[in-house]
């Protein structure tokens, strides 16, 4: 049987009021043991990670989705990214054309690495990179411009160049090696 509970009170009781139905709270006489209480806090903690659970697969839904958008928005606009991509490239190379920030002998380097033949091969070139080079084959007589023939041609823009020999013509410009990126660009999955 349990135990009689004794209270002393300062002051006389002056009403009393029964509830019935009224949850008790917890720590009162409907927990018997210490068991009891553990028991209701693992359900507690049950209950929280049974929500923290729902909680990350939420999450993890949610950036599914994101990422899911974004390649369809990436898809969905692959040429205007190429051609943005381009633009700002073609305003990058012309500014440093513009500022002569540009090796005219590397550009004429690489186009002959694509000529068909080195002989007789004549390059025409910007009136503005024509001493440059022409200065640049007298420095190094053993370099890959020796033998090339520089023709100065306004025609040309500056850093580009064009090749003429026997078995074909090499343009290197800076529109065509923009279009050979838009065209790389676009086919990129």
């Amino acid at each position: 049987m349990p135990e009689a509970l004794a209270i002393n009170l300062s002051k006389p009781i002056a009403s009393v009021k029964i509830l019935d139905n009224h949850p008790a709270p917890i720590g009162s006489s409907q927990v018997d043991s210490g068991a009891d209480a553990e028991q209701i806090l693992r359900q507690d903690l049950e209950a929280q990670k049974a929500a923290f659970s729902q909680i990350c697969q939420t999450l993890n839904s949610v950036v599914a989705k994101l990422n899911q958008f974004c390649d369809k928005i990436f898809a969905e606009h692959r040429e205007e990214i190429a051609k943005l991509s381009v633009e700002i490239a073609r305003k990058i190379l012309l500014q440093k054309v513009e500022k002569g920030d540009y090796e005219i002998e590397s550009i004429v380097k690489e186009a002959l690495k694509n000529a068909p033949s080195r002989q007789d091969v004549v390059v025409h070139l910007n009136p503005d990179d024509f001493a440059q080079c022409q200065k640049a084959q007298q420095d190094e007589p053993g370099s890959t411009l020796a033998g090339v023939k520089f023709v100065s041609d306004p025609n040309i823009g500056r850093a580009e160049c064009l090749l003429e020999s026997p078995k074909g013509i090499i343009e290197s410009s800076i529109d065509g090696h923009l279009e050979r990126i838009n065209r790389a660009l676009r086919k990129t999955e």
